[in-house]
């Protein structure tokens, strides 16, 4: 709900020892298992059967990050897709003040601790400065009439997540996030990234669906396009929600596919037969479409993991933009009697998807329900013998400082909940005033998938909590990385079995007897 902070941006331009060390037991291991021997993986690192074998080896870059950021149209820009398959071309449009400029592709990953790899890099481009951005006056849109740069292609890109790096020759950076994305996801554990979400949040040109040129709501953008860059350092939220729990898939070595919820919304056919699908740390925004296609999936059989919190919350529609399909994120909110689609179409107004004028609370797939904003609490286990919790040695009542916030989900019963549902983490905390709790829970459906949510929107922040990546990390410590890092490591590799009924202990339904009714 509340744009993130700014992550902190590490100011040297290569990666220490020391520094490596810290990074690599900020996504689960130990300093002894990242010291790479070229021909040797880590261990429990797996056999990388994901990855073309090119790449199971392949060296990573660690001068990835971004060291200067400079003013705002120091450079920015954009990509004319939001995902490519494998060998499909895209436009890049680049704006920049500088003389000249090169675009870096990094494909993020584990790669030995080096956490991505570089797989292209550009000649020096020339410069120039495009247009102001343009404003619908109608639904406050911010979108570019640029003249595209160049045209990139992806024949030799491995599937997966990359930030293209965009260096000005004045040596200020900004990154462009793209997904290259996956066909096929029978058998592979599917990482659902949320562009929608980034979009609605990106205050580029002056307006997002939060806010508007006067910084008020009242004059938010109803409809956000993705013919602009993102703002900050182009790709905040993937940096701050996402980014970690790619790297940590990696590194487990389980088969991985990519996507996004764009994509799964135009065609789920890569959920078909998937082991597992992984809505990542700030998934808000959903097509009523895609939900029904992640729900599709879970009921025949397709485990479902939330590592956020608010997911699934607002329901949006896509509509076109510049030449394209589906380039502009729709979501009226509490204006939804302006929304075109009010009152005929009720089931495709974009307002909050448990609310009028068709009410279908998000529970009956996440199995909790999106409560407040902003909150600062620890984090309870509350059944520590779960299966979850394996090799973690927490007890009943142990808590962990800082990891439920900044907003936070509830099990609440009677609101669509699943009947086999049990709340592992059950954490005492106090919103607005008002006290209340955070839940994280794991319920399993008659085709034996099992689906688990965090309950906070922390979670995969903490998978590097203390090693400096993400700034300070709201005052999360290295025991919290530590356990959220071995449950997350127990959640992936359970759901990458099939459905987990089927090899893992049921549930003991509990929402009755910490929210008697």
């Amino acid at each position: 709900m509340a744009p993130a902070r700014n992550p902190a941006h590490g100011a040297e331009p290569g990666i220490s020892r020391r520094r490596l060390l810290c990074l690599c037991a900020g996504v689960g291991l130990g300093a002894a298992a990242c010291e790479h021997v070229p021909g040797r993986r880590p261990p429990g690192a797996g056999d990388g059967s994901h990855l073309p074998e090119a790449e199971r080896d392949a060296a990573g870059t660690p001068d990835w990050r971004i060291v200067s950021l400079g003013p705002p149209d120091a450079i920015a820009g954009y990509a004319d897709r939001v995902s490519v398959t494998p060998g499909q071309e895209f436009g890049l449009f680049v704006s920049t003040t500088a003389a000249s400029f090169r675009v870096s592709a990094f494909r993020v990953g584990w790669y030995g601790g080096a956490l991505a790899r570089r797989m292209w890099t550009s000649p020096p481009i020339r410069g120039r400065v495009q247009h102001a951005p343009q404003i619908a006056p109608e639904t406050c849109t911010v979108h570019t009439n640029w003249r595209r740069t160049l045209a990139l292609d992806t024949a030799s890109w491995p599937e997966g997540a990359y930030l293209l790096r965009l260096d000005a020759a004045t040596g200020h950076q900004r990154y462009v996030p793209l997904i290259v994305r996956s066909v096929r996801g029978t058998g592979r554990t599917v990482l659902l990234h949320a562009p929608a979400t980034w979009q609605a949040y990106n205050r580029w040109g002056g307006s997002s669906l939060y806010a508007g040129a006067t910084g008020s709501y009242e004059t938010r953008s109803l409809a956000v396009s993705f013919d602009r860059p993102y703002d900050m350092d182009g790709a905040a939220k993937f940096r701050v929600y996402e980014w970690a729990a790619v790297v940590l898939a990696e590194r487990l070595g389980i088969p991985l596919a990519y996507s996004t919820g764009l994509d799964v919304h135009a065609d789920p056919t890569v959920l078909d037969g998937a082991a597992a699908v992984v809505c990542l740390g700030h998934d808000e925004y959903w097509t009523p479409q895609q939900r029904a296609h992640v729900t599709q999936a879970r009921d025949a059989g397709t485990n479902v993991a939330f590592l956020g919190a608010n997911t699934c919350f607002r329901r949006i529609r896509l509509e076109p933009g510049r030449g394209a399909d589906d380039r502009t994120v729709v979501c009226y909110k509490s204006a939804y009697r302006a929304d075109p689609c009010y009152p005929g179409q009720p089931a495709l107004v974009t307002t909050d998807f448990r609310t009028a004028p068709a009410p279908d609370p998000e529970s009956s797939l996440t199995g909790v329900l999106y409560e407040g904003y902003p909150v600062d609490a620890p984090y309870v286990v509350h059944s520590a013998g779960h299966w979850l919790h394996e090799g973690t040695g927490v007890r009943a009542g142990d808590a962990f400082p800082h990891l439920v916030g900044v907003e936070y989900d509830r099990v609440m019963p009677g609101a669509g909940t699943p009947r086999l549902l049990e709340i592992t983490a059950h954490s005492p905390l106090v919103c607005a005033g008002r006290p209340s709790h955070s839940d994280s829970a794991y319920y399993t459906v008659p085709s034996g998938a099992g689906v688990f949510a965090s309950g906070t929107m922390r979670w995969v922040e903490a998978l590097v909590a203390g090693t400096g990546e993400l700034g300070r990390d709201h005052g999360m410590d290295a025991r919290t990385r530590a356990f959220v890092t071995r449950t997350t490591e127990n959640l992936l590799r359970a759901f990458a079995e099939g459905p987990t009924a089927r090899h893992r202990p049921p549930p003991s339904p509990n929402a009755l007897d910490l929210y008697p009714i």
